[in-house]
């Protein structure tokens, strides 16, 4: 009935976490008047969803009936339809024939002897009429939950009406669960039986690592650690239910489990996924038990852990649905990995030491080995903690800094104490190595309980350093780390070298002081040098580089070449805060594009071989930025978004990464993004305190402010730009190429003058260290204003100069707004004449670059003038080269450029969604264009225009 799912607010939040697309397609299905049957495994939300739909929809429909099936109820015949239809017999009755509603009463109240064989048409005719004479005073919607459970009768019932309901406003939601797209068509043909024809399903799939940190976070569990939060999410599958229960128990568990093992998994899932183990053996029970703890079980290593009977065993786990069968290869894998840890969790310990003891020995790989035997040993043991620490290295020099972690943790708990190395050292290696690996709360976690014993000066300022890495761009919250690091340094010049590295990056994120962050770099690499670590010396040097090339310090070149030269630390030359990485940044801000862009894919490479996750974060940014620049605007997205996926998916580099996507969408993609996404990235400056990014990430939302059209906002937040980087003593104008957009949007709002103030400032500094590219857009903001002042002809010089300049030097998308500034200027000085070829090249300049947000301004300024022209007067250039306007031009002479090509290929017989794809547009824009072109041409539809088109007179 009405208001029966009132409660949605409560389920709402689940909803939105990782169902966006699901959810949006179920509820235009239902719009639209259709029926929706949303699928999936168990626990992955389709009751949650139904509800929430149920929830939306119940305020526009006047009647709603629910049912919600159980497996224990499901052999009671009528159940599901008493459910559905009990509560609104008395509304429906006096319009059923009377040989119908004796048969609906029979079988909604029991106290008859219906059934479906006896009154099998009555009671068809009645469940149909019912409907639709609840349909007949509003629209009807029908809720089903685990349509699977429903039993016979009313599914057959139910599917008879639905097929016959037509236009009948009875729509039907409903939810069944089906185990995998393998099995999901014959599961389809018994479940839509009880679904109109028109059904749409929307099946739910597994939650990204994100979105199962974000249902842990909504559901109190955000304290547990990312690395954990990894572990939940291979667990689980990407199951929402699963991954809250596994949350929920190590939230409760006192003790962690230790390095290298699965979860403990809660008893609640472990019946869920074991039911079916009592039907095996014991023996095929302990064959399952060792493929459990294997990293990539197959036949071959069990057989070498001693499972004679291996394959007869793992054959009958398979028909029992726990393993499931892999076409590509031999390995021994489970249909789901609950079910891997759910067995091992059962299982006694001494069992799991067992099943650990026999594969380090059956493993060939040496790192499984090792770790097979730690898992295996209880207790101190220093010829097991170093091959553990040899398999960590091993693991390190393969690019698995994450397994290396584990490895060293494990080794550091079988280390005894009093040796050398002892069990912090390794401890802090560990750390070192979750840090390359992007685990931050895993290395800071490490770093801490080691500070809370005493320890030797050097681990002490080890864990110190780890601690401050772990804090990211957000080092300002762990200010008070700083005296105590160098109280523990004292005067060894090797300890106070580190301490005076992050100093430096201190000065720079937190203070926004990059001259004294280059002081504080060049003191640690002096003091590196006198201790012989040439390491801390190369970042430190790096680091020297990178603030004196965005500060535009002469020093910059000599500084890079004194941080390339050898000898090199491998990791740190590939390093993101390493000397080529500084090098890269010289280059894009010289101009050189191609080069950038080889040095960036090199390193990208490098960084992904070794797992060094930040890195590959900052690398895939730098080639996004490097694309950009480039006016592969497509390309660009493609990277940043990736980006921005890994960052979020570590916790790392976040606000980073939504600054660069922000761009890259103002450029090529949605501008309502570009601007959700460059504020996330100026909240997350602010509250890490960063002022480094802030400048950077403001510089992106002015960017796309100006984009969108909004001049006036651009300009407030740009002029935040100019009085950061000013204090800051950035004075090279091609690190954040903001000042030619906060000349433009003066301009637009009438500030000629301070514009003019803006560009002489900036390409003083711009002649002093060579920035050609910035140069020449300075000149394009300088035509502008030259334009507004009535200087048209020495405008149109300037643009023109820019344009040569910035198509020279590989600027695309600089270059398409030049071009379009032209065609702009050009209409502004033409009163009604067409200008339609100027604003075509600026069109096909933006189309190769991708720049669909700037095509999109192109077309508006195209439909302005359209609209502004009088009819009969408008002239019609000659279409572009390879253009469809072919013999059709004729009846098409009083249209715009754009609306010329668009019916040309409504003409063709086109879709909007055709026409959207073929000429880089949305289908908004061409239904928009449609709409101008109708108007123009006196018709309302596109039989309309082909008539006219063949010469005939629109009906």
């Amino acid at each position: 009935m009405r208001g029966d799912f009132a409660e949605s607010a409560g389920c709402r939040s689940d909803v939105v976490i990782g169902r966006e697309e699901s959810f949006g397609a179920a509820r235009d299905q239902l719009a639209r008047g259709g029926s929706v049957l949303l699928h999936g495994p168990a626990g992955i939300g389709k009751s949650t969803v139904l509800r929430a739909l149920a929830a939306e929809y119940a305020r526009t429909a006047r009647t709603v009936l629910r049912c919600s099936a159980t497996e224990s109820e499901s052999h009671l015949p009528f159940l599901a339809l008493a459910d559905l239809l009990g509560l609104v017999l008395d509304e429906v009755s006096h319009a059923l024939p009377a040989a119908q509603r004796t048969a609906l009463e029979s079988a909604l109240t029991g106290r008859g002897e219906s059934t479906l064989q006896r009154d099998g048409l009555a009671l068809r005719l009645a469940v149909l009429s019912a409907l639709r004479a609840l349909a007949a005073a509003g629209p009807v919607l029908v809720v089903a939950d685990d349509l699977q459970w429903l039993d016979p009768a009313s599914a057959e019932l139910l599917g008879f009406a639905a097929r016959r309901l037509g236009d009948t406003p009875v729509r039907l939601l409903c939810a069944v669960r089906t185990e995998g797209p393998e099995t999901e068509g014959a599961e389809y043909d018994r479940h839509l039986r009880a679904s109109p024809p028109d059904t749409r399903p929307v099946r739910l799939g597994p939650l990204t690592r994100p979105q199962v940190s974000t249902l842990l976070d909504e559901r109190g569990y955000g304290d547990l650690p990312r690395s954990t939060v990894r572990d939940i999410h291979r667990t689980s599958g990407g199951n929402p239910l699963f991954a809250l229960e596994l949350g929920r128990a190590l939230a409760e568990s006192p003790t962690p489990p230790r390095p290298g093992e699965p979860l403990p998994v809660p008893t609640s899932l472990r019946a869920l996924v074991l039911s079916r183990l009592e039907m095996l053996s014991g023996e095929a029970r302990r064959t399952l038990l060792v493929a459990s703890a294997g990293a990539r079980p197959t036949p071959a290593l069990l057989h070498a852990a001693g499972r004679e009977n291996a394959e007869a065993e793992t054959a009958r786990a398979a028909e029992l649905g726990l393993l499931a069968t892999d076409p590509e290869g031999p390995a021994v894998r489970f249909a789901h990995p609950l079910i891997s840890a759910a067995l091992y969790a059962e299982a006694p310990a001494p069992e799991r030491r067992a099943a650990h003891a026999a594969l380090s020995t059956a493993a060939s790989d040496p790192i499984e080995r090792a770790r097979h035997l730690a898992l295996a040993t209880t207790g101190a043991d220093p010829e097991v903690a170093a091959r553990l620490a040899g398999a960590a290295a091993l693991a390190r020099d393969r690019g698995a800094p994450s397994v290396a972690a584990s490895l060293g943790l494990l080794s550091a708990r079988h280390t005894p104490a009093g040796s050398a190395p002892g069990p912090d050292e390794r401890r802090l290696q560990a750390a070192e190595d979750a840090i390359t690996a992007g685990e931050a709360d895993l290395a800071r976690d490490i770093a801490r309980e080691v500070l809370t014993r005493a320890g030797t000066p050097g681990e002490r300022v080890r864990a110190w350093m780890v601690v401050i890495e772990a804090a990211g761009q957000a080092i300002g919250e762990v200010d008070d780390v700083f005296p105590q690091a160098l109280a523990d340094a004292g005067d060894d010049p090797r300890l106070l070298a580190l301490v005076h590295y992050q100093l430096a990056w201190r000065s720079l994120v937190v203070q926004g002081d990059f001259a004294q962050g280059r002081q504080e770099a060049a003191h640690a690499a002096r003091l590196a040098a006198r201790a012989g670590d040439r390491r801390a010396e190369l970042l430190a040097l790096a680091f020297q580089a990178q603030a004196e090339t965005l500060m535009g310090h002469p020093d910059a070149p000599a500084t890079i070449q004194r941080a390339l030269q050898e000898p090199q630390d491998p990791r740190v030359a590939c390093h993101h805060n390493g000397a080529i990485s500084s090098r890269f940044r010289w280059l894009v801000m010289s101009d050189r594009l191609d080069e950038a862009r080889t040095t960036a894919t090199t390193l990208l490479r490098e960084v992904r071989r070794r797992g060094m996750a930040e890195s590959e974060v900052h690398y895939l940014r730098f080639l996004a930025e490097t694309e950009l620049h480039s006016g592969h605007c497509g390309r660009a997205l493609e990277l940043a978004r990736e980006s921005l996926t890994l960052a979020r998916d570590a916790g790392i580099a976040e606000g980073a990464g939504a600054m660069q996507a922000a761009l890259a969408e103002a450029a090529g993609g949605d501008v309502r993004r570009a601007l959700a996404l460059a504020r996330e990235a100026v909240r997350r400056a602010e509250e890490d305190g960063d002022a480094v990014y802030l400048s950077r990430t403001l510089a992106a939302l002015g960017h796309a402010h100006l984009v969108a059209g909004d001049a006036g906002a651009a300009v407030r937040v740009l002029r935040r730009v100019r009085e950061l980087e000013a204090g800051a003593g950035i004075t090279d104008p091609a690190r954040g190429r903001w000042q030619g957009d906060l000349a433009e949007a003066l301009v637009r709002i009438g500030e000629p003058s301070e514009a003019q103030d803006v560009i002489e400032v900036t390409r003083a500094h711009a002649l002093r260290l060579g920035r050609e590219s910035v140069l020449a857009v300075l000149d394009r903001a300088e035509a502008q204003v030259r334009a507004a002042r009535g200087e048209h002809r020495s405008a149109v010089a300037r643009l023109t100069s820019a344009r040569a300049r910035l198509a020279g030097l590989g600027y695309g998308l600089e270059e398409a707004r030049a071009v379009f500034a032209l065609a702009a200027l050009h209409a502004s000085r033409s009163g009604r004449a067409p200008v339609s070829a100027s604003y075509d090249e600026a069109a096909r300049l933006f189309r190769r670059c991708r720049a669909l947000p700037w095509l999109r301004q192109v077309e508006e300024a195209v439909a302005a003038r359209a609209d502004e022209a009088v009819p009969g007067r408008a002239a019609v250039a000659d279409p572009p080269a390879g253009s469809s306007a072919g013999p059709s031009a004729g009846p098409l002479a009083g249209l715009a450029s754009m609306e010329r090509r668009v019916a040309a290929l409504v003409m063709e017989g086109a879709t909007n969604r055709e026409i959207a794809a073929r000429l880089f547009v949305s289908v908004k824009t061409v239904e928009a264009t449609l709409t101008r072109a109708y108007r123009k041409l006196g018709i309302r539809s596109r039989v309309d225009l082909v008539r006219l088109a063949a010469g005939r007179a629109p009906e």
